[in-house]
């Protein structure tokens, strides 16, 4: 991991953990922070994420409508697929992964970052399959997990975004 990172794309959701992010990178790392955020279709006001990441120090906030897409080229194949998790119920969560991170990798190549971070913690397979996929299309960019790093418990993590008015 990179001790002097200068500029890093974060896959922001707009969610406690991500809003956490920024300001830590910022500290943490010394770096200015683009979010960038994807529309799969979770039905959520897009514009709220915007102002949120960019209050909460970020540089730039890309949110990107990428329903078709990822109805075209991820859902659909699963579908024909009958691509279930045990069996039980749909791999949607598990498909926007690589989603986010073939993006994050785009936005941080043209923004010249040499690092991607995102928000998934060491509890579920979220964060291996961005951290991956991420390697996947580009080994030379580094990768942040900022919570699985930091080891705060939620309280701490609830202390930490009031004292910065996150």
């Amino acid at each position: 991991m990179p001790k002097d990172v200068k500029k890093v794309v974060l896959a922001y959701s707009g969610g406690l953990d991500t809003s956490v992010a920024i300001p830590w990178l910022k500290e943490k790392h010394n770096a200015d922070v683009i979010a960038v955020t994807l529309d799969l279709g979770q039905g959520r006001e897009l514009n709220q994420i915007r102002e949120r990441a960019m209050a909460t120090g970020a540089i730039r906030c890309h949110v990107l409508d990428v329903r078709e897409e990822f109805a075209r080229d991820y859902v659909l194949p699963a579908i024909k697929a009958n691509a279930l998790y045990g069996g039980g119920y749909p791999l949607f969560t598990a498909l926007g992964r690589p989603l986010i991170a073939k993006l994050a990798v785009e936005y941080a190549q043209k923004a010249g970052c040499d690092t991607i971070a995102h928000g998934c913690t060491g509890k579920g397979n979220d964060q291996v399959r961005i951290d991956v996929s991420v390697r996947a299309i580009d080994p030379a960019i580094a990768v942040i997990a900022p919570a699985r790093e930091w080891g705060m418990t939620r309280p701490e993590e609830i202390e930490y975004a009031r004292v910065r008015n996150v």
